[in-house]
């Protein structure tokens, strides 16, 4: 296993650089993940002139693949720009407004204005514009990864099917369930935090709400709704016991981390549907029980990460995005970080190859300005749900001693 192979950073420093990362080589990086952070990996390092670059997918190429509502801030969509997606590509409502609405027996009674420091999009629609880019022959579907070793001192990919790659730098970028954190980090576990995302798409007609709309009906639940494409995309949060979880979704939350359509049980629709009568508007109420098409997202917790890069053999692995550090969604957070991290990661990268910048030093740079900000969002995700009242009495989390 992969954490018997690893080894302390600074525990054998490395004055000159890495012969397969060596200025003016073509490094084999491996991105084990091929949502939105793998993607926004892949790309920018292709852009860079890393040739040798290959995305692994666990899902099937015919798995459907859809998500809803993303907020993306100005960093991130200059990461994008500079990538030369059209945002007119993924934003199709490039309203800034988020109105804040106090509802009391479901009624208005208090409105505020925001303004978000960015854009709104679909996981759909940014998806395909990042994977619409990819070279043919980058992305590999189907490659569930099992296991990192080494051979002959190289980091070495292990897959479901048996198949066996070797790299230099391994990626992971795969999400809340990561494999890269189970193998790197493996003391840091997701926990269930005592509430749900229950979320949907309700096909409209041209609707006239073109904003972000918060509303908070009161302590233990919160409802969020935006236009998207063909509809309004909601999210209703929701409190819910891991027995009340398991007996809605199928399996607890920790093993059922996507409740997919066909994950909602009767019981869970009529759950949904009653909070909303008692507790949303009537229109509100009215669009959540049209929606046919559901899912439900636990929400989780973790402690917060103290690295983001780890020797393996001669080479490294990293962690990136919600495979680092999953957030609480009310924090918009996690697609902004796994894409922050990825830029900064091809610069690093970058001085690296080009002009012989120290590799283990770049890292650290690397780490030293983009981990602060995961960490501060991995605490930020329990204050906010206290002050809804969601979820379980709100637990910190825990700081552990930095390994770097």
């Amino acid at each position: 296993m992969a954490r018997h192979l690893l080894t302390h950073p600074t525990s054998a420093p490395r004055s000159t650089p890495i012969d397969p990362l060596a200025q003016g080589t073509q490094p084999r990086i491996a991105v084990i993940g091929g949502s939105l952070t793998g993607c926004t990996t892949a790309l920018p390092l292709l852009d860079a002139g890393f040739h040798k670059v290959a995305i692994y997918e666990a899902a099937p190429d015919a798995a459907p693949r859809e998500g809803g509502l993303i907020g993306l801030e100005h960093p991130a969509l200059d990461v994008l720009d500079r990538l030369g997606i059209d945002q007119r590509e993924f934003v199709a409502y490039d309203s800034e407004t988020v109105w804040q609405v106090t509802v009391r027996a479901r009624q208005h009674i208090h409105t505020t204005r925001q303004a978000y420091p960015g854009r709104n999009t679909t996981w759909t629609l940014l998806h395909h514009a990042l994977t619409s880019r990819l070279p043919d022959g980058v992305l590999h579907t189907g490659r569930r990864l099992t296991d990192l070793g080494t051979r002959h001192g190289q980091p070495l990919l292990a897959f479901h099917d048996g198949s066996r790659e070797v790299a230099d730098l391994v990626v992971f970028a795969d999400g809340r369930a990561s494999t890269g954190r189970r193998l790197l980090d493996p003391s840091r576990r997701l926990r269930y935090a005592g509430y749900v995302a229950h979320r949907g798409h309700a096909p409209t007609p041209e609707a006239a709400l073109r904003d972000f709309l918060r509303l908070e009906p009161g302590l233990g639940c919160q409802y969020n709704v935006a236009p998207v494409p063909g509809g309004l995309d909601w999210t209703f949060y929701l409190t819910c016991t891991p027995v009340d979880y398991t007996r809605h979704f199928g399996a607890p939350p920790e093993r059922r981390l996507f409740a997919l359509p066909q994950h909602v049980s009767a019981a869970a629709r009529a759950h949904v549907d009653a909070h909303a009568t008692r507790l949303l508007p009537a229109p509100h109420a009215a669009t959540v029980h049209a929606t046919a098409v559901r899912m439900a997202v636990p929400v989780m917790d973790i402690d917060p990460p103290t690295r983001m890069a780890w020797p393996v053999g001669s080479g490294w692995a990293v962690l990136l995005g919600d495979a680092l550090a999953p957030v609480r969604p009310h924090t918009a957070r996690g697609a902004n970080n796994g894409i922050e991290q990825a830029a900064g990661l091809t610069a690093a990268l970058t001085q690296h190859r080009r002009f012989g910048a120290d590799l283990q030093a770049a890292l650290r740079g690397w780490q030293h300005r983009h981990l602060p900000t995961a960490v501060a969002a991995v605490h930020q995700g329990p204050a906010i749900g206290a002050r809804l009242g969601l979820g379980a009495p709100a637990r910190s989390p825990q700081p552990r001693s930095s390994s770097t």
